[in-house]
């Protein structure tokens, strides 16, 4: 399954993404990313990622391409984004900063990342230029409906959402930067 995005900028420049859904995290792709990208390059502090078993941050390689396609240009730069899921399509004029958020965001919640994998469910049901409320909302079924069917299954269910306040309250000091 996988999520396509287009990305026309008002001088007709295009740029096309196709984003797998279940993708693992590819050694053969990460050894042609960047030096940024490298795992020791400002690993964030909450990262469970050994340097054994990864040479490269997996959220990092994904993006590297989509960082590179856009550097330098402004975030106020008009672009029509195109995107398709596998139930619909979406078409928005929006602001580039707009665009990209939604695109990166889902890049990085099907990386192979551990932490950012969290948000996993959510990308499969992918929202392309949602809101903070509407984040929040989908954050918050997504929760309870695994609540409701761990307490169906005999599972300790956990409705005061002390979970979810934990996965998405974890501080994370550093921050990627391509150099």
């Amino acid at each position: 399954m996988a999520i396509e995005y287009r990305i026309t900028l008002d001088d007709a420049h295009e740029f096309s993404y196709c984003i797998e859904l279940d993708r693992l995290y590819d050694p053969v792709a990460a050894s042609a990313a960047p030096k940024w990208t490298r795992l020791e390059h400002q690993q964030c502090s909450n990262c469970p990622l050994s340097k054994d078993n990864f040479s490269h941050c997996p959220a990092a390689v994904d993006l590297h391409q989509v960082i590179g396609d856009f550097h330098g240009l402004p975030a106020f730069t008009k672009a029509l984004v195109w995107v398709r899921t596998p139930e619909r399509e979406y078409t928005k004029q929006v602001g580039l900063e707009e665009g990209l958020r939604s695109l990166l965001g889902v890049i990085m919640a099907t990386s192979a990342c551990p932490v950012l994998g969290r948000l996993k469910p959510m990308a499969h049901n992918h929202l392309p230029f949602a809101n903070n409320q509407e984040f929040a909302l989908r954050a918050v079924s997504l929760y309870l409906t695994e609540q409701y069917f761990n307490s169906r299954e005999g599972r300790p269910a956990d409705w005061e959402l002390k979970g979810l306040v934990q996965q998405f309250c974890i501080p994370v000091s550093r921050h990627l930067q391509p150099h």
